[in-house]
C-alpha cells in the first residue's frame, strides 16, 4: 500500500494538472513513444517558443486530472506512452505543432485532445491544426480594417477556401492594394470643376450677340 507522502505527491500533481487544463483555452494529448532525445528536445522547443506547456504524465493521473477538470470522455486513450500539451491563450498552436509532427512520424501518434473544456476527437484536432496562429489573424484583421469592404471579404475568404496561416500572409497584400486608390478618390473629385470652366466661358459671347 501507498504511503501517505507518495499519495500526497500524487494528489499535489493531479491538482497542479487540472488546474493547469482549467486555465488553458485548448490541449492535445499524445503517445510519443519512439521519439528520440534529439527529435523530443526539438519538439519542446518549438512548442514552449508558441506558448504550449508540454509535459510527460503517467496515464492515471491525466485520468483523475481530467475528472476534476470536468473533461469527459478521456479515458479510453489513456493507455501507452502519454504527455500532454496545453495552451492559455492560443486555441491552434498544440494542434498545429503535434499534428504536423504525427504526420512526419508514423511512431508518434495523436490521441485525444479538448477545446474550451470539451473533449475533441482527432479529426476535429485535424481541423483544428490547419487553422492560422493567433499571430496571423490578428494581423489579417488588423490589416484591412483600413481597406475597403471587398478586400475584406477577400481575406476572409481566402481563409475558408484554403484553410491555413499561408492563405490569411497572402491576403494581406491585395488589401494593401486596394487602399491605394481609396486615398486618390479626393484628388479625382477635386478635377471636375476645371473640366466645367470652358462651358462657362462659352455661354457669356452667346448672351452678347442676342442683344
Amino acid at each position: 500500500m501507498p504511503s501517505t507522502v507518495v499519495l500526497e505527491k500524487k494528489k499535489a500533481q493531479v491538482d497542479a494538472l487540472a488546474e493547469r487544463i482549467k486555465g488553458s483555452v485548448a490541449g492535445v494529448v499524445v503517445d510519443y513513444k519512439g521519439i528520440n532525445v534529439e527529435d523530443d528536445t526539438k519538439l519542446r522547443k518549438e512548442l514552449r517558443e508558441a506558448g504550449v506547456e508540454y509535459t510527460v504524465v503517467k496515464n492515471s493521473i491525466l485520468k483523475r486530472a481530467a475528472d476534476a477538470a470536468g473533461l469527459s470522455g478521456m479515458d479510453p486513450v489513456l493507455e501507452g506512452t502519454t504527455a500532454i500539451a496545453t495552451c492559455a491563450e492560443d486555441y491552434v498552436a498544440s494542434a498545429r505543432i503535434l499534428n504536423k509532427y504525427a504526420e512526419a512520424h508514423d511512431f508518434f501518434n495523436v490521441k485525444s485532445g479538448y477545446l474550451d473544456g470539451e473533449v475533441i476527437d482527432i479529426a476535429k484536432i485535424e481541423a483544428l491544426a490547419k487553422l492560422p496562429s493567433r499571430e496571423v489573424l490578428l494581423a489579417t484583421v488588423c490589416s484591412v480594417f483600413n481597406a475597403p469592404i471587398a478586400a475584406f471579404a477577400r481575406a476572409v475568404q481566402a481563409i475558408v477556401d484554403k484553410g491555413g496561416a499561408e492563405a490569411c500572409e497572402k491576403a494581406e497584400e491585395p488589401a494593401a492594394e486596394e487602399a491605394a486608390p481609396a486615398e486618390e478618390a479626393p484628388a479625382a473629385e477635386a478635377e471636375a470643376p476645371a473640366e466645367e470652366a470652358p462651358a462657362a466661358e462659352a455661354e457669356a459671347p452667346a448672351e452678347e450677340t442676342a442683344e
